[in-house]
């Protein structure tokens, strides 16, 4: 409990994009009650109007910078004795710099930080390296892009965050991913239209000890259709060219709001994942799954659910990122055990925001049918989210994760319990 509340004390550094922005009303869904959003939408920075320039000088004096400072302690109590216990406190943060836009021309650049301290980190076994690596000490240059907007056509090119359903930021510990890529994106009417071509990656689900790491000759190929009006669809199509798991991948999803009365909303979204193996990859899958919401007030109830198929020796991939289906945890996603065998996962949950007060509760339910050995699997989560926010700059979350084995009498890698306490302050 000591480790615990000296974490209080501590201030780090580092920024970040959403995983997934809030969308608001005008006919498209207004989702900041949802259970996957309060769960991975927790260090989100403030982002500033880029300025407009009318001089190449003025680029630079018109820039902006922007920044995170970011504290996170984070520990695992193992119920196995096959694993520690391990724990970690990371101070860290990012700094980004801005230029003004000149014709439609910008460009940005930022560094982001981690570094465990020592007095709150465990030594060798006893490390946690989700925060800062196995070294203890993160830093590298996570965004370095140019961007071009002109009407609805923008290009953007070089290093930078992504948020798409199979490649996202999923800014959940102290470093979050980002992605050197080439996007060329067109807006018209209600539409949307997408081409990006990712070439390697960083960040917590890249594995910090690596830092960038290429995602092979041809990266990762995508497109989109995006429609948003009355109702929100988005249509994806993956060509993924990672070495070990080559795959073509469509996502589909669609979504829609109901006011019932006042203050009342209905949210109904449905999706779709089907992927196909290349080279032997042994990655095919075929997952669907709906989120409906009910919202009052300030008082969320959610129920989520995700089908994957069995297709025999082969395994789901929710992509680069904390994956996209709904049922999605804090820590447990259904590839966890889509692997050679059908898997249904429920997860139901309550959010409620009072001031500047916000609270999660989360249970999800993922039960695995026999695979091809005779072997099953049933593995419950269960979340709990408090949040404290004094304004856009400055807030304090804590997390609490159990997840338990519910096949198996003994305890296993799936036995656990889990803390993470974050405060960040936007500049």
């Amino acid at each position: 409990m000591k480790k615990v509340l000296s974490i209080s004390f501590i201030v780090c550094i580092i920024a970040t994009v959403a995983f997934s922005k809030e969308i608001m009303n005008e006919g498209k869904i207004d989702m900041k009650h949802s259970i996957r959003q309060a769960i991975y939408n927790i260090n989100t920075v403030e982002e500033k109007e880029i300025d407009i320039a009318d001089k190449f000088q003025s680029m630079f004096k018109d820039g902006k910078i922007t920044g995170q400072i970011r504290s996170i302690y984070a520990s695992f109590d193992q119920k196995n004795s096959i694993k520690e216990n391990t724990y970690a406190t990371a101070v860290g943060g990012m700094l980004k710099y801005e230029l003004a836009s000149l014709n439609g021309f910008n460009a940005t650049i930022a560094f982001s930080a981690s570094e465990d301290i020592g007095f709150a980190t465990g030594d060798k076994n006893n490390h946690n390296n989700e925060l800062s690596s196995s070294r203890g000490s993160y830093s590298k240059l996570t965004e370095s892009y140019i961007n071009y907007v002109n009407g609805g056509l923008n290009i953007k090119m070089g290093r930078q965050p992504l948020d798409t359903p199979l490649a996202d930021s999923d800014d959940i510990r102290m470093i979050q991913n980002t992605f050197e890529s080439y996007l060329l994106r067109y807006q018209f009417s209600n539409f949307e239209i997408l081409a990006l071509n990712i070439k390697s990656w960083q960040g917590f689900d890249a594995d910090l000890d690596k830092g960038w790491v290429d995602l092979g000759s041809k990266g990762m190929t995508v497109t989109a259709v995006i429609y948003s009006d009355l109702f929100d669809f988005r249509a994806w199509h993956y060509d993924i060219n990672i070495p070990g798991e080559e795959t073509r991948a469509i996502y589909l999803d669609a979504g829609c709001s109901i006011n019932i009365g006042e203050n009342k909303n209905i949210h109904l979204l449905g999706q779709f994942l089907d992927e196909k193996e290349k080279n032997n990859s042994v990655i095919s899958a075929r997952i669907y799954g709906f989120h409906n919401e009910f919202v009052i007030n300030n008082l969320g109830f959610n129920i989520a659910y995700n089908h994957s198929e069995k297709i025999k020796g082969k395994r789901s991939f929710s992509g680069i990122g904390g994956g996209n289906m709904f049922t999605s945890m804090d820590k447990l996603i259904i590839d966890d055990i889509a692997d050679d065998r059908e898997v249904n996962a429920v997860v139901v949950g309550m959010t409620y925001r009072y001031d500047n007060f916000s609270f999660l509760y989360a249970y999800g339910n993922f039960k695995g049918k026999e695979n091809s050995f005779g072997i099953k699997e049933h593995i419950v989560e269960q979340n709990i989210k408090l949040g404290y926010s004094i304004d856009e700059k400055f807030e304090a979350v804590g997390v609490y994760a159990m997840q338990r084995d519910k096949e198996n009498s003994t305890k296993t890698l799936y036995d656990w319990n889990r803390v993470q306490i974050s405060i960040k302050y936007n500049f």
